[in-house]
């Protein structure tokens, strides 16, 4: 596996954000009724777990080969899955009004973060 600029990945990362960002305020504007206020944070949640969490994986990816770089990535993403469920259990369980907006805002957000991790990754490697 090739390595993949920290920095290249977090201008990515920046960019990805910006652009949810701006979809999420659309579709408040658009459909406010069914957005979630907490679209921002959500967005802001995303890119920080991301970010941390692929830091961790990719700073140590020149050191590291084969089944250690397998076992820090599997890691770092039972931590981020872990982070995920805190925070979305969290949430509804202080704001049950917004539960199901939250909730299908997260679960769209969260896979589109997702796709783009991988294919960010599977791109440069």
């Amino acid at each position: 596996m090739s390595k993949i600029p920290i920095r290249k990945f977090a201008f990515r990362l920046i960019v990805f954000s910006v652009i949810m960002a701006a979809l999420g305020v659309v579709f408040q504007w658009i459909f406010p009724q069914y957005a979630s206020p907490a679209i921002p944070f959500i967005v802001i949640f995303f890119f920080l777990i991301t970010q941390f969490t692929l830091f961790v994986v990719l700073r140590k990816q020149h050191q590291v080969t084969g089944n250690k770089f397998i076992a820090g990535y599997m890691v770092s993403r039972i931590v981020k899955m872990l982070s995920i469920i805190l925070f979305l259990v969290l949430y509804i369980i202080l704001n049950k009004e917004d539960r199901w907006n939250f909730a299908g805002a997260f679960l769209l957000i969260y896979f589109s973060y997702s796709i783009f991790e991988i294919v960010v990754l599977k791109k440069e490697s």
